[in-house]
C-alpha cells in the first residue's frame, strides 16, 4: 500500500502544479481571445507559437523525458552519480550544438515550412509573410526549452517533481505580462507575445538551473562526442518522438488541415483543445510525468509485480478522473466556452464554433489520459518501438479520419478524428500490454470500473436537469445570431453552480457505490500532512 501513496504525493504534486498553470494558461488565453478574437491575426500568432512547440513535444518534451529517465536510472544505479551527471554533460553539450545549428537551418527556411504546416494561408495576402516574421521571432524558445527538458528529467530521476513541473507557470505568466506590456504601450499585441515567449525560456532555463545547482550537480558544456550512451538515447527518443507524442502529432495536422477549412478554424480549434487541456494536463501529465520514474525504478529493482499494481492504480485513477470530466464537458460545452471567451473581439459564431468542437474532443478525453497512464508500461522496459508503431498507424488513421470528415463537418470533424484517432492508440497500447502479461487488470479494477462508469451517468442526469432548469438564462449560449447579454459575474455564477452539482453528485454516487475508497483517501492525506 505505501508504494502506491509514494505514487499518489508525486502525482498529486506535478498534478498541483500543473493545476495552477493550467488555470493561469486559462485567464492567458481568454485574454487572447478578448484581444486577438479568433481571426487572420489569431490564426497568425497561433501558427507561429506552435512552431516551437512542433518540436517541443515532439523531441524535447515528453520523447526526451520518457528516454532519458530510464536510462539516467540504469547509468545512477550501475554506475554511481559521477558518472551519471558526465552523462548528463554529455547529452547537454551535444543538445546545445545540435539545436544552434537547427534553429539556424529552420529560420532561414521558415517561408517554406510555414507553407507546409498552414497552406490554407497561401489564399490570404501577406499571411504567410506575417507569420514567417512571428514563427522566426518564436523559434529560438526550442533552444531553451529543450534544455529545460533536460533539467526536468534529472530533476524527476532523483524524485524532484515540483520545481519542473511549476515551468509553465512561468510560461504563463511571462505571456499575460507581456500581452499587458503590448496593450498599455499600444504595440502590436502578436509581436509583443512571440518576443515575451523568447524571454520565457530563458527565464525557465535560469530558474531549473538554480534547482540542478541545489543538488550539488553541476552541468558543465564539455566536448561534444558520440558515444554508446548517447547512440542508445537516440535511437530510443526517435520513435519515442512519434510513440509517446501522438496527441501532439493529431493536432499538428489537425491545425495543418484547418487552415484548409476555412479563416478562424486554426484558432477554433485552439481554443476548444486549450479548455480539453484543463483536464489533460492536471491528471494525464501528472500520472505520466509520477510514473515513469517509479516503474523504471521497481523494474530495474526486479519488482515486477509491484510496477503492474502500480500502474493497475494509475489507470484506475485516470478513469475516476477523466470519464466524468469527458461528460460534463460534453454536456457543459456551450455554457463553458461562452462563459470563459465570449467579449470583446470573440463573437457568438466564434463562441458555437469552439463550442462543438470542445464537445469533439472531450469525447476522446479519456483516451488521452489512458495514453499517458499506458506508455510508461513500456518506456520504463526500454520498449521504444511498439508505441511508435501504433503511433503511426493511428496517425495515418488520424490523417485519413481527418480528410473524410471534414467536408462533411468542417473543424469539428478534425476535432473527432482526433478523439478516435486516440482510443484507437489507447485500445492498442493496452492490448500489446496485456498479452505480453506486462500490464494485468486486477479485481480491485474490475470492481471499481463499473462503479466509476455508473457514477458519471448519475452526474450527467443530474447536470442535465439542472441545465435545463436554467434553460431560460442558458438559451442565449446556443443561438448563433445573440450576443452574450448576461453580465459576467450572473453567467460564472450559474456555471459554477453546475459545475459543483456535477462533481458533489459525482462524489456521493462514487463513494455510496463503493467505487472509491474512504479509508483509503484518509490514509493518503495523513501521509501527505
Amino acid at each position: 500500500m505505501k508504494r502506491n501513496y509514494i505514487f499518489m504525493r508525486a502525482f498529486s504534486t506535478v498534478s498541483s502544479l500543473t493545476m495552477v498553470s493550467r488555470l493561469m494558461g486559462l485567464f492567458r488565453d481568454i485574454l487572447f481571445a478578448a484581444y486577438l478574437g479568433a481571426g487572420i491575426i489569431a490564426d497568425a500568432f497561433l501558427i507561429a507559437f506552435l512552431f516551437p512547440n512542433i518540436f517541443r513535444r515532439l523531441f524535447a518534451e515528453g520523447a526526451f523525458t520518457a528516454g532519458f529517465v530510464p536510462l539516467f536510472n540504469t547509468v545512477l544505479k550501475k554506475e554511481g552519480q559521477k558518472e551519471a551527471i558526465r552523462f548528463v554533460e554529455e547529452v547537454f553539450s551535444l543538445l546545445v550544438c545540435i539545436l544552434l545549428i537547427f534553429i539556424i537551418i529552420v529560420i532561414i527556411l521558415m517561408p517554406l515550412l510555414i507553407i507546409i504546416i498552414a497552406p490554407g494561408f497561401l489564399s490570404i495576402p501577406n499571411q504567410i509573410e506575417y507569420t514567417t516574421d512571428l514563427a522566426r521571432i518564436t523559434f529560438p524558445y526550442l533552444f531553451f526549452i529543450s534544455l529545460v527538458s533536460l533539467q526536468s528529467g534529472v530533476l524527476n530521476a532523483f524524485g524532484r517533481f515540483a520545481s519542473a513541473a511549476a515551468t509553465p507557470i512561468i510560461l504563463n505568466l511571462t505571456l499575460i505580462l507581456s500581452l499587458v506590456f503590448a496593450i498599455i504601450n499600444d504595440f502590436n499585441i502578436a509581436v509583443t507575445l512571440c518576443w515575451g515567449l523568447l524571454v520565457t525560456g530563458l527565464l525557465q532555463f535560469l530558474w531549473l538551473h538554480h534547482f540542478i545547482r541545489s543538488l550539488d550537480i553541476s552541468i558543465k558544456f564539455i566536448k561534444p562526442r558520440f558515444n554508446e550512451r548517447i547512440k542508445i538515447l537516440l535511437q530510443k527518443i526517435l520513435p519515442l518522438a512519434f510513440g509517446a507524442g501522438l496527441y501532439q502529432i493529431n493536432l499538428i495536422v489537425d491545425k495543418l488541415i484547418a487552415t484548409l477549412v476555412s479563416a478562424g478554424a486554426v484558432s477554433w480549434l485552439y481554443f476548444a483543445d486549450r479548455i480539453n487541456q484543463l483536464p489533460i494536463g492536471v491528471v494525464g501529465v501528472g500520472i505520466g510525468v509520477a510514473l515513469l520514474p517509479l516503474l523504471s525504478k521497481k523494474i530495474q529493482d526486479g519488482e515486477n509485480e509491484q510496477a503492474i499494481e502500480s500502474q493497475n492504480r494509475a489507470i484506475e485513477l485516470g478513469l475516476m478522473l477523466s470519464i466524468p470530466a469527458s461528460i460534463g464537458i460534453f454536456i457543459l460545452s456551450f455554457p463553458i466556452v461562452s462563459t470563459i471567451f465570449e467579449r470583446g473581439l470573440f463573437s457568438p459564431l466564434d463562441r458555437n464554433a469552439v463550442a462543438s468542437a470542445l464537445a469533439a474532443f472531450s469525447s476522446g478525453l479519456p483516451a488521452y489520459i489512458l495514453i499517458k497512464s499506458i506508455v510508461p508500461g513500456f518506456f520504463s522496459r526500454h520498449d521504444t518501438s511498439t508505441p511508435f508503431k501504433i503511433a503511426s498507424l493511428c496517425m495515418i488513421v488520424n490523417i485519413l479520419l481527418n480528410l473524410l470528415l471534414m467536408h462533411p463537418f468542417g473543424h469539428i470533424g478534425i476535432a473527432l478524428a482526433t478523439s478516435l484517432s486516440s482510443w484507437l492508440n489507447a485500445m492498442l497500447l493496452a492490448y500489446i500490454l496485456i498479452k505480453r502479461k506486462h500490464l494485468k487488470l486486477d479485481k480491485l479494477f474490475y470492481f471499481r470500473l463499473p462503479r466509476i462508469i455508473f457514477s458519471s451517468l448519475v452526474m450527467a442526469g443530474i447536470v442535465f436537469i439542472s441545465l435545463k432548469c436554467f434553460v431560460n438564462e442558458f438559451v442565449i449560449f446556443y443561438d448563433i445570431n445573440k450576443p452574450m447579454v448576461m453580465d459576467e459575474l450572473k453567467r460564472t455564477f450559474h456555471l459554477t453552480v453546475l459545475i459543483l452539482i456535477g462533481l458533489i453528485s459525482y462524489a456521493i454516487s462514487l463513494i455510496l457505490s463503493g467505487g472509491i475508497n474512504i479509508n483509503e483517501l484518509k490514509v493518503f492525506i495523513k501521509q501527505k500532512k
